[in-house]
């Protein structure tokens, strides 16, 4: 998997979910129900680098693969929406597994 720009991709939006809803389902609440701000300042700062190489990694794909400019979109506006990462990966991985890009944007 991690062989291939996509995979690499795959990898990258899986973590940087993850972080995204540690981010707003663990670290903000603590912040702010229980006046824990350090959640959110650790949380932030590891999701904030892992977003940028998630979108890194998009514009690798996006050259390497020749997408679409509307794809490439898709693939960046799905990292800032909650389990976005996730439902973009099925494309991902149907694009890796067969080598060719799906015919809709989210495949």
């Amino acid at each position: 998997m991690m062989s291939s720009a996509i995979g690499k991709l795959r990898i990258a939006g899986m973590i940087e979910g993850v972080s995204f809803i540690l981010l707003l389902f663990l670290a903000m609440p603590l912040k702010y129900m229980a006046g824990i701000d350090i959640a959110v300042t650790i949380a932030g700062a590891a999701h904030g680098g892992l977003f940028l190489l998630y979108i890194g990694l998009v514009l690798v794909v996006w050259i390497q693969r020749r997408w679409s400019f509307l794809r490439a979109m898709v693939a960046a506006i799905a990292s800032v929406i909650p389990f976005g990462p996730f439902i973009f990966d099925k494309s991902l991985r149907r694009e890796q597994e067969t080598g060719i890009e799906p015919d809709s944007v989210l495949g």
